[in-house]
């Protein structure tokens, strides 16, 4: 298992590169860029495993059988998953059925979305006077819902960054809101995370559901709320993306 970061080939580590360069199978998801397809031999065999949400995707029996079956003809199979293997992948389910099969496999981690927005967009995900703590959220559950516990969701001083959950935009507001938090918190919107097209928005939790509405992005996005997304740079990242 190795992350891919979220598709810009600069972000990726050491340690996937290599791997990447002597997988003699690939199997990956499909959010992985072009560019880093690339670094892949020619030779090898290379299939897209990968979900996006509401869309037809290949099953993840197919993904752990197709696994096994590879690695059985003796090759080297690198499973590249988008972002960091352990954060809202099913890396897990993934690594129980090589295990239950007798494959040796290892994890390589890989930049998270959300780092990689921080660093890209110039803002903290904590801060020691404004956010002592960040939690990360998932919008794409089993059964479709977003888990928010009033308690840890009403402090004021946790950052949140919740990830494919711009479909669920107006009930994270309502259930923010209903547990205290201010309607002037600060939001910042980012589609394709990491990537030189990125695109950002800052707002406030009054007007999350119908900024995302309006922008009606198709690309993956992160939903960063809390006072440390205030410091989001806008100008910056435009500047840098036209020049990249």
């Amino acid at each position: 298992m190795a992350g891919a970061g979220p598709g810009d080939a600069d972000l990726l580590t050491l340690g996937t590169l290599k791997a990447l360069q002597s997988a003699q199978a690939l199997l990956y998801d499909a959010l992985v860029s072009e560019d880093i397809l690339a670094l892949a031999p020619q030779r090898c065999i290379k299939i897209c495993v990968g979900k996006r949400g509401d869309r037809l995707s290949v099953p993840q029996e197919k993904t752990n059988a197709l696994m096994v079956r590879l690695a059985r003809r003796g090759l080297h199979v690198v499973r590249l998953k988008g972002g960091d293997p352990s954060v809202f992948g099913r890396v897990e389910e993934e690594r129980d059925h090589l295990d239950r099969h007798g494959v040796p496999h290892k994890t390589l981690a890989g930049v998270t979305a959300a780092s990689a927005a921080a660093a890209q967009f110039s803002f903290p995900l904590t801060h020691r006077s404004e956010a002592r703590s960040v939690t990360f959220l998932t919008g794409r559950t089993k059964d479709g819902s977003i888990d928010l516990r009033d308690a840890s969701v009403a402090d004021p001083e946790m950052s949140l960054v919740f990830y494919m959950s711009s479909h669920n935009a107006g009930h994270i507001q309502a259930r923010l809101l209903g547990a205290g938090r201010s309607p002037f918190t600060p939001v910042v919107l980012i589609e394709n995370a990491g990537r030189a097209h990125a695109r950002a928005r800052k707002l406030t939790l009054r007007d999350l559901p119908a900024t995302v509405v309006a922008e009606g992005w198709d690309g993956p996005v992160l939903i960063g709320i809390g006072d440390a997304f205030a410091y989001a740079r806008m100008a910056d990242t435009m500047l840098a993306a036209r020049t990249a």
